[in-house]
């Protein structure tokens, strides 16, 4: 869901119509039609709409640091430049790249030195081979603890196009899971609902009883900090792997 006030925020004593329009249709109405066009799609589509109007100011910056925060990798947004480029103006591409740049700066591709990389700009190590979990994983994965006392905290990496199956967090009460986003980009996905991008921040509140399965993107390394919420008679159901062709089309 997204949420806007910066029209409010801005120009609500001075035109309040219009940042209401701003705030509550733009944002609130179209920007959420989701059955319609996915967030990672309304991204791609404003930033190539205002590169093609030259408009490469602070609503610019703001639109590639949401097309980032939808799951537009820095690979991807290469390219949608490079191929608008063609159309709205190579001087306009010059000045959507340098901002863009800026935008995806942070992000560790495989081509940067794969696991090493990763691990060197993390803030929690990588750790050791997932192997007691190998069998409900597709692809490598690696598990460290971060703290084990009182509630205990895993960090798991995967690499990229590693994903976990599809699996349910029992309990007879309490239970689930939390999940924090502390690096690269994955996915999340609970059954009949749509694949959820996941950067660094993101807060997944997993509850107990609900399918679901969680993991890297095909082109980014991934981790995420693990909290099993204590419950009583607590237990994991592993289920089947994820579609490898619903995979692909994320």
């Amino acid at each position: 869901m997204v949420k806007q006030t910066a029209g409010r925020d801005a120009l609500g004593q001075f035109a309040p119509k219009f940042a209401q329009i701003n705030d509550d249709v733009l944002f609130g109405e179209v920007w959420n039609r989701e059955d319609a066009l996915s967030l990672r799609d309304r991204s791609m589509v404003t930033v190539v709409a205002l590169m093609a109007q030259g408009l490469v100011d602070s609503s610019f910056r703001y639109h590639l640091e949401t097309a980032k925060k939808n799951g537009i990798s820095k690979t991807e947004i290469a390219e949608v430049l490079t191929h608008a480029a063609f159309y709205a103006g190579w001087p306009k591409a010059w000045a959507a790249f340098a901002m863009a740049k800026e935008v995806w700066a942070d992000e560790v591709e495989p081509a940067d030195g794969g696991k090493e990389a990763f691990e060197r700009a993390s803030l929690f190590p990588v750790g050791e081979p997932n192997d007691a979990f190998a069998t409900y994983f597709d692809g490598q994965s690696y598990l460290a603890p971060v703290s084990t006392a009182q509630v205990p905290i895993f960090n798991v990496t995967f690499e990229p196009g590693c994903r976990n199956h599809w699996h349910v967090h029992h309990a007879k009460q309490g239970g689930g899971q939390l999940l924090v986003c502390v690096g690269g980009r994955g996915w999340y996905q609970e059954w009949g609902q749509a694949p959820r991008a996941l950067c660094p921040g993101d807060v997944v509140n997993v509850p107990e009883g609900v399918k679901h399965w969680h993991g890297a993107a095909a082109d980014s390394w991934f981790s995420h900090l693990s909290v099993e919420v204590p419950g009583e008679e607590a237990s994991n159901e592993w289920l089947e792997p994820v579609d490898p062709e619903e995979y692909a089309k994320l």
